[in-house]
């Protein structure tokens, strides 16, 4: 994942930034602690992830799905499967494994959230083959999808179909850096129990915005293949240990990299210090750094 990768990442602040108010109150609205935790990479393709696999693993995504209870599932940013395949990688996994596919770019960077009914109603029925193994999917757009197309998503994000979860990552800075703009984007996604996605990438600092707008934290981390990679994991530790305390009900969170082969590494060291400071047992593949 190349998106916000810098020449020489010793030059970023990478410090966390404090969580604000309303994040925490948003937490507080659930009553019933932290229910689940999914933790993965973002493909399960032997060619990006080199070394992972042992000689002779014939079903790649069986083997994954064996070392990871989840993955952030980006070929459906490609391409619309047919709702048998989904079916056949849902089979291929165990009962509490969970795909978060996202949303193909026919609609996201083509159609831009347009005319798109059809095209998202095919995609539904794509991702109803993963059946209860369904995650939550999301949607990415493009940089340059700002808050004048403001009447655009919201009607898209109005028109979403009910009962299918749903996290948004917008990458258009001034959808967090202008305070009437992220207002009423923060507005929209609560009303509509959308999970605003938190970006952390060396190169886009602005997307660390730590504003949730439900009680379930999608996290998408990019390392920047340095040393500080790990210190980073640890400090999100630390900070889903605090909204543990406030409220948090589920957490999702993807591993990337510049280069995706150490991702099972960096996902095997956070699934470790989590579960060592959660308490919690999150499977993880046994890896040392």
């Amino acid at each position: 994942m190349k998106f916000g990768s810098v020449e020489n990442p010793d030059l970023v602040d990478f410090n966390l930034p404090a969580d604000v108010p309303e994040t925490k109150r948003i937490l507080s609205t659930n009553k019933d602690g932290l229910s689940k935790i999914y933790v993965g990479c973002a493909k399960w393709n032997r060619q990006d992830l080199k070394g992972f696999y042992p000689r002779g693993t014939k079903d790649e995504l069986a083997y994954y799905a064996t070392q990871f209870n989840s993955i952030e599932l980006n070929a459906t940013f490609y391409r619309v499967f047919p709702n048998e395949q989904s079916v056949k990688w849902s089979q291929k996994t165990p009962e509490d494994f969970k795909f978060f596919p996202k949303v193909p770019q026919s609609i996201s960077h083509f159609q831009r959230l347009s005319n798109c009914e059809t095209l998202v109603a095919e995609y539904c029925d794509s991702i109803a083959g993963f059946g209860n193994k369904l995650g939550m999917p999301f949607l990415q757009m493009p940089d340059n999808f700002a808050p004048k197309n403001w009447d655009t998503f919201e009607q898209f994000i109005l028109s979403w179909p009910t009962g299918i979860p749903l996290a948004v990552e917008l990458r258009h800075t001034d959808w967090y850096n202008n305070k009437e703009n992220s207002s009423k984007l923060y507005e929209l996604l609560e009303s509509n129990k959308i999970a605003n996605i938190i970006t952390d990438t060396a190169g886009r600092r602005d997307l660390l915005h730590m504003r949730l707008t439900s009680p379930f934290a999608f996290v998408r981390y990019v390392g920047a293949n340095h040393p500080s990679d790990y210190k980073r994991l640890n400090d999100w530790v630390n900070r889903v240990k605090q909204w543990k305390a406030q409220g948090l009900k589920e957490l999702y969170f993807f591993v990337h990299q510049n280069l995706e082969e150490e991702s099972p590494l960096l996902s095997a060291h956070f699934i470790e210090q989590l579960n060592k400071e959660l308490g919690s047992s999150v499977r993880g593949p046994n890896m040392i750094a």
